[in-house]
């Protein structure tokens, strides 16, 4: 507390600045010297470029994730509409989970359709550096 001859007041407090969980995460992949995590994005119809991308970037040392169903194949987790549905939806939600977890993003195909784009926009939001094996495609140049 300072007085002076007029006035009373307390000096200000300073209060340690609250971490993100997003600054949390990074603090802990370094402490676990965790390498670089990249999510593979794109339309199902690349599952074959994916997969070729994803043997590409852990040739490079990179941790890789990647949708792990191709609802455009034949299967009998959503042969049926409704489940198909309700499944995509969890699928589009544990793909943000994906790329709220790596460092970068890496996006696959010469098309871009509109779950492709918002995951691009979502990413970016996030400050997310996106690559694209086919930067034409990139909707933001």
């Amino acid at each position: 507390m300072i007085t002076t001859r007029h006035a009373t007041w307390e000096e200000p407090v300073s209060y340690p600045q609250l971490r993100t969980p997003e600054e949390k995460l990074a603090d802990a992949k370094r402490l676990l010297s965790l390498p670089r995590i990249v999510v593979i994005c794109g339309s199902t119809r690349f599952m074959v470029e994916m997969n070729e991308a994803d043997l590409r970037e852990t040739g490079d040392g990179r941790i890789v994730v990647k949708p792990g169903c191709d609802m455009k194949s034949p299967h009998e987790l959503w042969s049926d509409p409704a489940e198909a549905q309700a499944l995509k939806a969890r699928l589009d939600d544990l793909h943000r989970a994906k790329i709220r977890l790596a460092d970068e993003v890496l996006v696959v195909g010469d098309y871009i359709g509109d779950s492709t784009r918002a995951e691009i926009a979502y990413a970016r939001s996030l400050g997310k550096p996106v690559r694209f094996t086919h930067p034409e495609v990139d909707p933001d140049v």
